[in-house]
């Protein structure tokens, strides 16, 4: 039953989908780009701060430099 849930709610959403291709037409490759870009950029500003951090870390445990208190 579980399964069957799961496929009816994944079709309601693929027809949704393609009703909101056919209004939007020919504009909507445009916000399909634009939402896939988004969404890159997002991943990656926060895959930089996560390797920011991670080089900080490794710095200060090789004793370069202290490491950076974030409460102050």
């Amino acid at each position: 039953m579980k399964m069957f849930l799961l496929f009816a709610l994944l079709l309601v959403l693929a027809l949704l989908m393609i009703l909101l291709g056919i209004i939007l037409g020919e504009a909507g490759a445009w916000y399909f780009a634009w939402l896939l870009g988004t969404g890159v950029i997002v991943l990656v500003a926060a895959m930089g701060g996560v390797l920011l951090d991670a080089q900080d870390e490794r710095q200060a445990a090789a004793g370069n430099r202290p490491a950076a208190d974030p409460h102050g």
